[in-house]
């Protein structure tokens, strides 16, 4: 079995708690459901911020989730000139029998602009399944 990483990222409206949490359970939902990965196949996680969400831990949202044994980390984005604000992302390390070309990497809400080569395949196979 091999670790494998699946990106995501999300972005809130507001810096809130109450957001952050939310939208960073969306996006683990979303991740774990369109990769067909047991959340006892998920190694790790690494989630980073831009300087702008300070209201709450994005691991806040995994552990309400359930991710009790999962290691978790929070950093802060590294601030390049006009990238994304209000961003929220992750790095999954997961243990799979999948090839890496087989994840599905998400980016919702204004965090479709990071990566438009990934983002239109799955987030239509996404939003396809879920309407």
């Amino acid at each position: 079995m091999a670790v494998r990483g699946i990106r995501g990222a999300t972005s809130v409206d507001s810096n809130t708690r109450e957001q952050i949490i939310s939208r960073t359970i969306e996006l683990l939902d979303a991740l774990l459901e369109k990769n067909k990965i047991p959340l006892e196949e998920v190694a790790s996680a690494i989630f980073s911020v831009t300087d702008d969400i300070d209201a709450e831990f994005p691991a806040v949202g995994a552990r309400k989730l359930g991710w009790i044994y999962t290691p978790l980390f929070c950093t802060r984005e590294i601030p390049v000139q006009k990238s994304l604000n209000r961003c929220i992302r992750v790095l999954l390390h997961v243990n799979t029998e999948k090839r890496q070309e087989e994840m599905v990497h998400l980016y919702l809400h204004e965090a479709e602009k990071l990566r438009p080569d990934l983002d239109h395949r799955a987030r239509d196979r996404y939003y396809r399944s879920n309407a």
